[in-house]
């Protein structure tokens, strides 16, 4: 399976009002992908990106664009950011009437799929889809809004998504959203997670790249045990 980290900027965090080279300056900096919060102020209290920004931004983008829905209902919008140019789909399963439909519906329109998990959701729908998905996305803050603080309960739903995914045996990405920083990152690879989420821990500061080192940095001991 393929453990190899993954840092991926949410643009929630970036100046909207020159995002596009917000995007190019985060893939120069190294990042692995660019990650999209969008929001409906229904399923979630705040509103976010559309497809159309998605669409725009897909020509600035060389590294994969991986779309978080929180939104209800999904399918509608699902289709359109797959056909902005979305390669991976995340939604949530509380969010979808039939869960299993929505997963054939985004993987028909070529894109790759996760389940995304609020702190305090249940993952019992993992074990009957834990075979459809290619990612599961546990959220370390409560879905709405960037600049919160990491709920530390999270590190056991994270081991227990591991877990999950092991004994799958498939290659399934476990990714981490929420109040990501450097000073935490190293405790949530340690829990499994090798995917990982940072909004205003990178766009917060002036020197992208030297926050995506620090990060790697920290994550270096366990890509190696990872490894070996």
């Amino acid at each position: 399976m393929d453990r190899r980290f993954r840092i991926t900027p949410s643009i929630l965090s970036a100046d909207f009002a020159r995002l596009g080279d917000e995007v190019q300056r985060v893939v120069a900096a190294g990042a692995d992908g660019v990650h999209f919060d969008v929001m409906d102020n229904h399923y979630v209290p705040n509103l976010s990106v559309g497809h159309m920004v998605c669409q725009a931004l897909r020509q600035h983008c060389r590294v994969p664009i991986d779309v978080h829905l929180m939104v209800q209902p999904v399918d509608a919008l699902a289709e359109r950011f797959a056909e902005a140019g979305a390669d991976l789909i995340s939604f949530h399963p509380d969010a979808s009437t039939h869960v299993d439909r929505t997963v054939k519906l985004i993987r028909g329109h070529g894109c790759q799929v996760g389940l995304a998990f609020n702190p305090a959701e249940p993952l019992g729908v993992l074990e009957w889809m834990i075979d459809q998905i290619d990612l599961v996305l546990v959220m370390s803050v409560n879905p709405g809004f960037g600049g919160q603080g990491f709920i530390d309960g999270a590190l056991r739903k994270i081991e227990r998504v591991r877990r999950l995914i092991d004994d799958s045996g498939r290659d399934v990405r476990l990714q981490v959203d929420g109040g990501i920083k450097v000073d935490n990152i190293a405790r949530v690879a340690a829990a499994g997670a090798d995917t990982f989420v940072a909004g205003s821990a990178i766009f917060g500061q002036r020197d992208y790249a030297a926050v995506i080192d620090a990060m790697r940095a920290e994550l270096a001991p366990y890509a190696e045990a990872v490894a070996a």
